[in-house]
């Protein structure tokens, strides 16, 4: 079944068409014990039918565990946007961006392109000095319409520096990731399992913290 009407798929085509580059995406999924992943399955693959720049290649958690491993991916549903020569790029959706979501994945999509604002110099110069891995993950809901900025700064981090990998993760679909972290609230954004942060916060905020760590 269609997730999108013709409406929205001639918005999303629209949007698309600004894409520089190809992007590949890596989608992971399993047909059990995963309620889930049937739905971000169509999603996925509705959004590469509306542009020949999306490449997608389709992978079964359990069988393509070397795929998953190098991807670094841990759960699913999961979407992992890589550049046009299918190298990670530090960019993961875990559950299926829709509601508000679809802004950041549709923001992310443009930007693995090559289609980015360029960023203030001294913020690109603090993002080239880190040195040491970082993880990021912004738990969501998709009703949320503050945590795609969220997503979306922290995904544009990740797309700055190999160093820093940024997920965005649906709160309603990994209750014990929500528990573990204790989040009540969203966006909440969890910096290397130790630090963490409620709402959208500008890109120098999330800097303060990596360079501090």
């Amino acid at each position: 079944m269609a997730l999108f009407d013709e409406k929205v798929k001639k918005q999303i085509k629209d949007i698309l068409t600004a894409m520089k580059d190809d992007v590949s995406l890596a989608f992971f999924t399993q047909e059990f014990e995963c309620f889930a992943c049937g739905d971000t399955r169509s999603f996925v693959e509705e959004i590469a039918s509306l542009s020949e720049k999306i490449k997608l290649a389709i992978y079964d958690f359990q069988k393509d565990k070397d795929a998953a491993d190098r991807y670094g991916v841990d759960k699913i549903p999961a979407i992992v946007i890589n550049d046009k020569d299918n190298n990670h790029l530090g960019v993961t959706f875990y559950g299926l961006p829709g509601g508000y979501e679809i802004n950041s994945f549709l923001g992310s999509l443009m930007e693995a392109s090559g289609l980015r604002e360029p960023l203030k110099d001294d913020i690109a110069s603090r993002i080239t000095a880190v040195d040491k891995d970082v993880h990021i993950q912004v738990f969501v809901t998709l009703t949320c319409p503050y945590c795609p900025g969220a997503v979306s700064t922290a995904h544009r981090l990740a797309m700055e520096n190999k160093r820093i990998k940024a997920d965005m993760i649906d709160a309603g679909l990994f209750p014990h990731l929500v528990q573990k972290h204790q989040v009540s609230g969203v966006p909440r954004i969890i910096i290397n399992e130790s630090h963490s942060m409620v709402g959208v916060q500008p890109i120098e905020k999330l800097l303060d913290v990596i360079e501090k760590m």
